[in-house]
């Protein structure tokens, strides 16, 4: 397997800002934000040395979780085709795509048409996916997500190869003698799995190129990776997999206004020292995030980051 990244050094990308809107983490100026803005941020990771850009995936968000989760959630096949147009290097990433709401035929097709069209920079990022309604709404299977997904995956390992007639025979799913083009650019497109629940760590460990964890804290992450690594090892899968993860919320400098608790803060150097434990960790590549009261400062952190810290992981 080809690695998509450099071997033994940590590297850094981000979810995209205003594509997703949950009140966990947008900040208050996203709310008025629209594509024009996400190509900027798009344009400053591209020049900032980012690893990838991502966008996450809801259909529709119920009532019932409308308050913390938001109704906003760009689609990220069309978001991030968007982006690929207007950027040359950063790696496109779903993060994650809940694969299980449509046949894999449909997502195969769709990421096989973007890693096309953005020669080959689509990292397909897959996840189980948590709100029912959603499920119910496309006729999916809630209950069963974690079987589907598995089988999903494998799906996709056939539907996204070489072939153009691809073939696969599962429980769920099966194809043969049909033929899908534009093929993928990539010789093989990197699927990684998202999620810190034993069910999600497994399927990482025994399915995936790479692992995303979802909010484990630093002192909880080196018991999962050692877990992802046994649980390879004893399936004997020798490929190396990326290790993932999400650091807390930065800001470059002295911010001048509350940035919160959690959020690490200080000179370039001093950022680069704490999120080097990452890598000391097994860690191959951080999700960072920026506090920033609007666009033009997010950008500003993006580019700071970018020339002052990230060439200072790996020392």
């Amino acid at each position: 397997m080809v690695r998509i990244l450099s071997d033994g050094r940590l590297v850094y990308g981000m979810q995209l800002p205003v594509q997703s809107q949950s009140i966990i983490y947008a900040e208050g100026w996203e709310a008025a934000a629209g594509p024009g803005d996400l190509a900027e941020i798009a344009r400053a990771a591209d020049r900032g040395g980012f690893a990838y850009i991502a966008c996450c995936e809801h259909i529709a968000i119920p009532r019932r979780l409308a308050g913390p989760m938001g109704t906003v959630w760009y689609d990220p096949v069309a978001t991030l085709a968007f982006l690929a147009g207007i950027t040359e290097r950063v790696r496109l990433m779903s993060h994650v795509a809940v694969v299980g709401l449509r046949h894999p035929l449909i997502t195969a097709k769709q990421y096989a048409t973007l890693d096309h069209l953005s020669g080959g920079r689509l990292i397909l990022g897959v996840g189980a996916g948590h709100v029912q309604e959603e499920f119910e709404a496309v006729g999916a299977d809630f209950a069963g997500r974690g079987p589907v997904l598995d089988e999903t995956i494998d799906a996709l390992r056939a539907a996204l190869g070489a072939e153009e007639y691809p073939e696969f025979q599962g429980e769920r799913f099966a194809f043969s003698g049909l033929g899908q083009r534009p093929r993928p650019a990539q010789q093989r497109v990197p699927l990684w799995v998202g999620g810190s629940s034993p069910a999600a760590v497994r399927r990482a460990a025994l399915r995936g190129d790479g692992w995303l964890p979802q909010g484990d804290p630093r002192d909880r992450l080196p018991a999962q990776i050692a877990r992802v690594r046994a649980l390879r090892e004893e399936a004997g899968v020798a490929e190396p997999i990326v290790i993932g993860a999400i650091t807390e919320a930065l800001y470059v400098g002295e911010p001048g206004w509350e940035t919160g608790r959690r959020t690490l803060t200080g000179k370039p150097e001093a950022l680069a020292e704490s999120l080097r434990a990452y890598g000391a960790m097994g860690v191959d590549q951080i999700q960072v995030r920026f506090r920033s009261r609007g666009r033009d400062e997010l950008t500003d952190q993006m580019a700071a980051f970018g020339s002052d810290v990230g060439p200072y992981l790996n020392d």
